[in-house]
């Protein structure tokens, strides 16, 4: 038995093979995420002791330049991150539960003033008081 093939679907078997390998391959997209290390405060628990903050956050820089000097600096973003932190744990009320909204945008605030200037955008992924 003689199997006919249209040429539409030779056509559609063949084109691939006969195309550059580029033409098919992924794009590498740079990621502008920078990870940031995990970020700890102490806070004052109800009871007359220590608990732990926990802040797990990144900085989303599209600007590909800005993006190069935020990855170098990104000691110096901890480090004032965790200077934020400290200064609004010391503050928090025993027992109540972290803003997350107001600790986003002291953060945020901190990023644009060790960046120079506006561009990066905070993320908080999360918020724990353990």
């Amino acid at each position: 038995m003689r199997l006919r093939l249209s040429p539409l679907v030779l056509l559609a078997l063949l084109l691939p093979a006969a195309l550059p390998g580029p033409a098919f391959a992924e794009k590498k997209e740079e990621g502008a995420y920078i990870a940031i290390d995990t970020l700890t405060a102490t806070v004052l628990a109800g009871n007359g002791s220590h608990q732990i903050m926990t802040v797990q956050a990144g900085i989303d820089v599209p600007n590909k330049a800005l993006h190069d000097y935020a990855a170098k600096l990104t000691p110096r973003l901890q480090d004032a991150y965790v200077q934020t932190l400290q200064l609004y744990a010391g503050g928090l009320v025993p027992g109540a539960p972290p803003d997350a909204d107001y600790v986003a945008r002291r953060l945020q605030e901190a990023t644009d003033r060790v960046l120079g200037k506006p561009g990066g955008k905070f993320l908080i992924g999360g918020i724990m008081i353990n």
